[in-house]
């Protein structure tokens, strides 16, 4: 198998059982001891009450990318890694009866839940695909939105997720991303394969997020909004992936140490790129080269504030 399949498999198993444990919380950010829900961070509080309960309690992203997204009735919304359905809900209720909303979705148990959930919601113009986000299962220039919280941090082949977002859009179609950025790591933390689950060892620098979706073709791509997770958010992510929270994760090395190297390092940040319209896109295309991979430079003072 695969570096990159196994990755994905690590990462499915490990989203699988958070969907069938309650104990297990993988992505989200909300410290028991406190009951801090910031992975509902952004939501509107009657939209979330609209929303069968299910798919709150089994969000597990970083944001909201709908909030402020200028989804209009008709238009056709793609989610990337869709989880339980609580974004291609609110989104298939946006775009109304016209409109479509479509997740992908990797994992077989995420898959039925989000369906159980859209059965609950009664939309007919919701769907979930089971596939990759590196190999979407969808026509190109199909969809006027893409969007996604807290996933693709968690892809081993970044640069062709960034490519398929660009194919999938139709001509001045936009995307909206909620994902968790990092200004750098210890190569050991990139190695752990839990910490990758945890959505922290697969996360990419802001600078190279965005150099990632320029270099797929995407223009005006940009950081809108920012969370700086805090010590206690920090540790929360960590003690996600751990079997008992407190010890060791790798020689000498426990959770509590780790989030205090790493306070300040670690936020999620949500992105916005349209695709180039008309007669511009074939250009792009003849131009594009692979994007970047893996953690680049720090980002500069005041790129987190």
């Amino acid at each position: 198998m695969k570096e990159t399949d196994k990755v994905r498999s690590n990462v499915a198993e490990a989203y699988a059982k958070a969907v069938t444990t309650p104990s297990s919380s993988c992505c989200r950010t909300e410290p028991v001891q406190k009951g801090v829900a910031v992975k509902l961070a952004g939501y509107d509080r009657e939209e979330l009450d609209a929303l069968p309960a299910e798919a709150v309690v089994n969000s597990f992203g970083c944001g909201n990318p709908l909030a402020l997204a200028e989804v209009s009735e008709g238009d056709v919304v793609l989610d990337l890694g869709s989880g339980a359905g609580i974004d291609i809900l609110l989104a298939g209720k946006k775009v109304g009866p016209t409109g479509r909303a479509i997740g992908i979705d990797m994992t077989d148990d995420m898959i039925a839940k989000a369906n159980e959930n859209i059965a609950a919601a009664g939309l007919e113009n919701t769907e979930v695909r089971k596939g990759i986000i590196e190999d979407m299962p969808v026509e190109s220039a199909s969809v006027d939105w893409v969007i996604s919280n807290c996933v693709i941090n968690l892809s081993p082949e970044k640069p062709k997720v960034f490519a398929e977002i660009a194919r999938v859009l139709k001509p001045g179609g936009r995307m909206r991303v909620s994902d968790i950025v990092v200004e750098e790591l210890p190569e050991w933390v990139r190695k752990n394969r839990k910490l990758y689950s945890s959505c922290i060892a697969g996360a990419i620098s802001e600078a190279d997020y965005v150099a990632g979706l320029q270099a797929a073709g995407l223009k005006n791509a940009e950081v809108t909004e920012r969370l700086v997770y805090d010590a206690l958010q920090l540790k929360s992510f960590i003690d996600s992936e751990l079997e008992e929270p407190g010890i060791e994760i790798t020689d000498g090395v426990t959770a509590d140490e780790l989030t205090s190297q790493m306070v300040g390092k670690i936020w999620s940040a949500t992105f916005i790129a349209a695709k180039p319209c008309c007669g511009t896109w074939n250009a792009v295309l003849g131009a594009l080269e692979p994007g970047p991979s893996g953690s680049g430079p720090p980002v500069g003072d005041g790129s987190v504030a």
